[in-house]
């Protein structure tokens, strides 16, 4: 592994850092091994991503549950004629 040699400061509250210090502990790594290894695992895009699909999969079927209660509606429509047709035939 190559050496470190650039630095980036963050800034965390006294409650964070010790959280911070406390998970790189129980896991045998120092903080910055532990913040190295937690920036390289974050892929945002990934997440994203999934967010996107899911989304465009409510759109689908948000289009075809309208698309279902549409021709419900007109199939309720016709009936209501058809009884409509009928009682007027028996008045």
């Amino acid at each position: 592994m190559a050496t470190a040699t650039e630095r980036i400061v963050v800034q965390v509250t006294a409650s964070q850092k010790r959280a911070i210090a406390n998970t790189a502990k129980r896991l045998g790594l120092n903080v910055s091994e532990l913040m190295r290894q937690a920036a390289q695992g974050f892929t945002p895009a990934n997440d994203e991503a999934d967010i996107n699909t899911l989304l465009e999969r409510v759109d689908i079927s948000t289009r075809e549950a309208n698309e279902a209660l549409d021709d419900a509606l007109s199939f309720v429509a016709e009936s209501n004629k058809r009884i409509a047709a009928m009682s007027e035939g028996k008045a």
